[in-house]
């Protein structure tokens, strides 16, 4: 089910928000301050291509005060947007039955996409 539901995703909009955060990723990375917050966009981008089956974990590094000092700046600088457009969208899928399943893959990106420093995809 995993598989199935992780095609499905990719090709009603899985793929075009992945290219999304790799292209910001990109940008990011071309400023050494930037390197961090780039490949945090990665680690959403892996996950925006292939959600299902594959969960958020708090790392045992995220006691850091860089982590907190980074994931203040990324909710201050479009963080918080793209999480509020993973919520909206996971609402609006769990209005139907057939959406709940991909409405929580957005929850779960939401979460992610909120405070992504000092988090892992596995």
């Amino acid at each position: 089910m995993n598989i199935l539901g992780n095609l499905v995703w990719l090709v009603f909009g899985g793929l075009f928000s992945a290219i999304g955060y790799m292209i910001a990723g990109i940008l990011l990375c071309c400023t050494i301050i930037g390197i961090p917050f780039g490949l945090q966009c990665f680690k959403i981008a892996g996950l925006v291509l292939w959600p299902f089956g594959r969960r958020v974990v708090t790392t045992d590094k995220s006691g850091g005060c860089l982590y907190i000092l980074f994931n203040i700046l990324w909710l201050c600088t479009g963080g918080l947007y793209t999480a509020v457009v993973h919520l909206f969208f996971g609402v609006l899928l769990c209005l139907t039955i057939i959406g709940i399943p991909f409405g929580r893959q957005h929850f779960k990106l939401a979460a992610l996409s909120l405070a992504p420093f000092g988090k892992q995809v596995i």
